[in-house]
């Protein structure tokens, strides 16, 4: 298994060989990339920031529930941190299982799970200011100024 924050380029190669299984017939992956648009505003790139300690641990715990809950081969999981240019791979997810319902499902639990419990924040840079965000669908934190995330 493996379960890492990065400042480098997230190795899909290492994350792929990581749940690679003969009894794996499905292998479902999750490629999160930097966008260039984001609540009606031009991104110009993002830039991550975690509390590695407890990120890691909370990664791992949502790895054992995926386990757990669905008959899985192998999981792993990689975020970046730091800046993010537009296209690449903010978070990278790799689930195999012997069929593919598992394999979607587990998946689908493991990012959204990550989304909403694990500390790590983003900030929106575009023309004329930045942001932090907290999830999909929040308001913006804050008024672009350059504070910290949130708590």
């Amino acid at each position: 298994m493996v379960i890492e924050l990065t400042r480098d380029p997230i190795p899909a190669s290492k994350i792929l060989a990581a749940v690679a299984s003969e009894r794996a017939g499905a292998v479902v992956t999750f490629d999160g990339r930097v966008r260039n648009h984001s609540r009606g505003r031009d991104v110009l790139h993002l830039h991550y920031e975690a509390y590695p300690e407890m990120a890691l641990r909370e990664m791992e715990k949502i790895a054992e529930q995926a386990r757990r809950r669905w008959n899985l081969e192998g999981i792993a999981l990689a975020h970046r941190l730091g800046r993010l240019e537009i296209g690449e791979s903010s978070v990278f997810i790799a689930v195999s299982s012997p069929h593919r319902n598992e394999a979607f499902e587990a998946c689908r639990f493991v990012i959204d799970t990550l989304k909403r419990t694990v500390p790590i924040w983003k900030k929106e840079y575009f023309e004329g200011g930045e942001v932090w965000v907290e999830g999909p669908d929040a308001p913006v934190v804050g008024d672009g100024s350059t504070g910290s995330p949130a708590a």
